[in-house]
This record gives structure tokens, sequence and C-alpha cells, in this order.
């Protein structure tokens, strides 16, 4: 198996290195990733300028591309340029800190796993609860457990995983749950400077409450989570009555 890994973290991040090193047993492992941290860029790509792109060891354990852009960057260019044939997986991660609910959108982890949908290539967004002294190479341990359940996957597929802290031990299990929507408990901390401006930080606690069970509050329970995620943003059972609406209706009004 071909797999290209990514993330937002930049190349030099411990989540790549120890996710890395389960990737391999599984195949060949291509990396390409940013240079830094791309965190909170969602699916933003480079389309004014160029692309410079080198080679970046990391320590003994593999030598990968490092660009300067955007993780959907990363996996446009290696699918498009770098990588030697065709890609048959995609791994984006892991990503130090979750990637649930509406913070899927703000992923740049999620991104190059969608990116690589528009691809046609099966995708995985890895990311895993953000603690002090996070176990990278054990929760690795445990990405590479469920990834191999997953497999095979189909061209387009996209599956977003998480695991919660490491350091609450083994995890208690998978639950393949909805993406949550009621969001979290978020808000701006004002703060003065010397000059006439006031700066807000962005801060926030923990998630809403769900009806249902979903990604939020599936991994707080200490569950690993995995949702399927789709590129198509299209609300389909609300197109066909527009359909309805529009049709023979145009310039009458």
């Amino acid at each position: 198996m071909r797999i290209l890994l990514t993330n937002d973290d930049g190349i030099f991040a411990p989540g790549l290195a120890a996710l890395y090193q389960r990737l391999v047993e599984l195949g060949n492992v291509t990396v390409v990733a940013p240079v830094g941290s791309w965190s909170g860029a969602s699916h933003c790509i480079t389309f004014f300028e160029p692309l410079a792109c080198t080679k970046v060891q990391i320590g003994e354990l593999f030598t990968g591309f490092g660009v300067q852009g955007s993780p959907a960057d990363c996996v446009k260019l290696a699918c498009m340029q770098l990588h030697d044939g065709p890609v048959d997986l995609v791994v984006a991660g892991m990503n130090y800190g979750a990637n649930v609910g509406i913070n899927v959108y703000y992923s740049g982890t999620v991104a190059a796993a969608m990116e690589a949908a528009f691809l046609k290539v099966p995708s995985v967004a890895v990311s895993v609860v953000a603690e002090e002294n996070t176990d990278f190479d054990r929760a690795a341990e445990h990405a590479l457990k469920v990834l191999r359940q997953l497999l095979p996957l189909q061209p387009g597929d996209v599956m977003n995983v998480n695991l919660p802290p490491t350091s609450r031990g083994r995890p208690k299990g998978v639950r393949v749950v909805p993406q949550a929507t009621s969001g979290f408990h978020e808000y701006y901390i004002p703060r003065g400077n010397s000059g006439s401006e006031i700066v807000f930080q962005l801060a926030g606690g923990g998630h809403r409450e769900e009806k249902v069970p979903a990604d939020t509050t599936a991994l707080a329970e200490g569950f690993i989570t995995v949702t399927p995620l789709r590129p198509d943003m299209t609300d389909h059972d609300k197109t066909g009555a527009l359909q309805t609406r529009f049709a023979g209706n145009w310039g009458q009004g």
C-alpha cells in the first residue's frame, strides 16, 4: 500500500513522527507536510504564489517534503507532482488536539483528508485530545488498530478518527458517531493595549450537550470516535423541493 502522510502541525511535529512509525507496518509511507503549523487553517490553498518545497530529514526516521503551504496544498502537490505513482491512502495527523464537532470545519487536518477525497483517494484524519504530556506513541498504536479495521476504504472516503486523552489509559472502545453540531462554549476575552485598539482572545470550554450520541460526547466519555465525512455539502433532502419551486416560475413574477 502506498500511503501519503501529512498534517497541519508541521513536518517536525511529534504526532506525525509517531504515526509514521506505525503506518510503515501497512506499506510504503511518503511524508509531505507543511514546514510550520497550520492549525485552524481549514481548507485554504495557495493560488497566486508558487509553492516552495524542500527535503527534510526527521532524525533517523524518514526524509520527507516540507512545503511552504497549507495541508490541502500538501495533498494536492503530493498527489499531482511529488509522489511516485498513484496514492492508495492519505492519512492526516496525528493532530495535537481533537477535531470534533464544528471544529471539523476549521481543521487543517480534516481539510487535508477532504482534499484527498476531491482527488478520489481514500483518507483518514487522526487526532488526539491535547494535554500536557500526550503519549503520541500510545495514541498512534490505538490509531493503527482502528485503521486496520477501517481498511479497505473506497476512493473518496473520508474518515475522521479522534482519540481520548492518553493519560486516561486504554480507551473504552470505539464508537461510530455523527459529527456534533451544537458547538462549544466559546467567548472572547478583551485585552487592552497601549494604543486605542482592543485585542480579543478567543477562549472556551467544553462541548454543549447533544440530543443524540455524537463525536464530542463519545470522546469526552473516553471512547475513540470514528465519523465518516463527505465532501458533498449539498442538502439533498431540500434539493427536490427547491427544484419544484423554481421550475417554470422564473420571469413570471
